[in-house]
Order: C-alpha cells, then sequence, then structure tokens
C-alpha cells in the first residue's frame, strides 16, 4: 500500500492537535474561534454561492 508522508505529517498533527484539548470538541472549536479574532487580516471571505433554479 501506498505511503503518503505529507498526509502522515498532518494526520498526526491533527491528532496531537485533539488530544491537546483531550479531544473536546468544544474546546478545539473555542480555540480556533479565539485564533481566527486575533488573526483577522488572514481571513478571506468568500460571496455565498447561490444555485440557480
Amino acid at each position: 500500500m501506498y505511503k503518503n508522508e505529507i498526509l502522515d505529517e498532518i494526520y498526526r498533527y491533527r491528532d496531537e492537535y485533539a488530544r491537546s484539548f483531550q479531544y473536546d470538541l468544544r474546546a478545539i472549536f473555542n480555540d480556533l474561534k479565539q485564533k481566527q479574532l486575533v488573526h483577522k487580516d488572514r481571513l478571506i471571505r468568500l460571496p455565498i454561492k447561490r444555485q440557480s433554479s
């Protein structure tokens, strides 16, 4: 089976991050929301795509 080293690294980082919050989704959400507020200059807002009927 093919091993993708980049994906393995991403999965490792994601697991370490979640483990640092004991896998508590609310705590992870609050941390990400706080980071978003601190770095407003890095956010990109895309227009909402409406489906035509």
